[in-house]
């Protein structure tokens, strides 16, 4: 059985996203990209994937905003982890009160600023399939 987990990146940045898709991509994922919000949309519904890579800074603003809270409204989608990877403040030059994104921000699972380690990016990448994982075993032993 095929174990491998697969990711979809959303960003409009392709070095970037060719940075990030090597590295994970050398750590045995499956990676699948897109490089805007709609195109993204459109294959997040049309495939199945364990985590989504999110860049909120798109296109005229911030419309991976959008998306993400459109995520969290779709049933099919609301369980998708989701990790943030952005240079919002960097590009907005915004301190978000307190912690890293303030909570009511946008819906998302983890947030990491650009650039990001590899180790680090690795790091979280695991922890939330993990935890996406315990998420599931969970709910199916209450159906149970």
């Amino acid at each position: 059985m095929n174990t491998q987990k697969r990711l979809i990146i959303i960003d409009d940045d392709p070095d970037y996203v060719a940075g990030i898709k090597s590295v994970l991509e050398t750590a045995n994922y499956s990676v699948d990209v897109a490089y805007n919000p709609k195109e993204g949309f459109k294959a997040l519904q049309t495939n199945r994937y364990d985590l989504l890579l999110l860049d909120i800074m798109m296109g005229r603003g911030a419309e991976g905003v959008a998306l993400a809270r459109k995520i969290r409204k779709d049933p099919k989608l609301r369980e998708l982890p989701v990790l943030i990877i952005t240079g919002l403040r960097e590009q907005i030059a915004f301190l978000f009160p307190g912690q890293s994104v303030h909570p009511h921000f946008v819906e998302n699972d983890e947030l990491i600023e650009k650039p990001v380690e590899p180790k680090l990016l690795l790091e979280k990448v695991s922890s939330l399939l993990k935890l996406a994982s315990s998420l599931l075993k969970l709910a199916e032993e209450k159906k149970s």
